[in-house]
């Protein structure tokens, strides 16, 4: 996996950073060298929030045509959504209706729905990305930035859980904001996918993560082992987010998944 922050600054400027594309055509270009050295015959290229939004998207489409040979599929918040539901409770009991919470760059996608059918879905605007360059500009952040923040977020969060309604169910987050958050709460000292993947986060946990987060500076947060490189410098608002859904959701307990929008992507090849 690369993780090519392809969505850096499009909240600022809206555009794709010249220099997030050409992360993203090197990676592409190493997936073409894998594709064809295992021959693979079906592809799917989907691209999210960041190319939704960006006013140059047609370079970004022309860059992947050129590097991988099949156009990139550019997906709706709600296409996502059912996507990341799809992989999230893959492995899960089928029974409960769950509530997916899916914390990317540009973007959280809220799905409630059980077995493999979605209710209900939206996708608000508050990435750990977008979030991190419209307010996080101090190192640390400062209590002003911090509150800021919140401000932005809890608006979003209470638009996304209001519009996929209450009722008993229970909560699963993915991607890399949560996976990360819950392998500090374990207290690992190195990334152990079998042992973050389904375990289960209390309010109580998230709130101390995200506050230990929060007062660390950028070489700080890089001392933490279990913090990917590419994730250091977003992982405050990331944590962060989790937290405002904790709070407003009053579910008091989050699931923590290792699958996600990826294994829906492949899920849906296969089928």
């Amino acid at each position: 996996m690369r993780i090519v922050r392809l969505g850096q600054g499009v909240d600022r400027t809206g555009r794709l950073d010249p220099a997030a594309i050409e992360r993203t055509r090197v990676a592409l270009a190493e997936y073409r060298e894998l594709i064809d050295t295992h021959q693979v015959k079906r592809i799917r290229m989907v691209a999210t929030s960041a190319t939704r939004d960006a006013a140059n998207a047609p370079d970004f489409h022309d860059m992947v045509l050129a590097t991988l040979g099949q156009p990139a599929e550019v997906i709706t918040g709600q296409e996502e959504a059912a996507l990341s539901f799809a992989g999230a409770v893959a492995g899960l009991p089928s029974g409960p209706e769950y509530v997916v919470v899916d914390i990317g760059g540009g973007s959280t996608e809220f799905v409630r729905g059980s077995g493999d059918t979605v209710t209900h879905s939206i996708s608000t605007d508050i990435g750990c990305v977008r979030m991190t360059e419209r307010h996080l500009h101090t190192d640390p952040p400062t209590a002003a930035e911090l509150e800021a923040l919140q401000r932005d977020v809890s608006a979003a969060v209470q638009k996304g859980l209001s519009h996929i309604g209450t009722g008993p169910a229970r909560l699963v987050g993915l991607a890399g904001s949560v996976t990360t958050v819950g392998a500090i709460a374990l207290g690992l000292t190195k990334y152990d996918r079998d042992r973050i993947h389904h375990s289960v986060l209390s309010t109580a946990d998230v709130e101390r993560v995200a506050d230990q987060l929060s007062t660390l500076d950028h070489a700080q947060r890089a001392e933490i082992a279990v913090i990917y490189p590419g994730r250091v410098d977003v992982i405050i608002a990331g944590a962060l987010i989790l937290r405002e859904i904790m709070r407003s959701s009053g579910f008091g307990q989050v699931i923590v998944s290792e699958h996600d929008i990826l294994d829906g992507i492949a899920a849906s090849v296969a089928s």
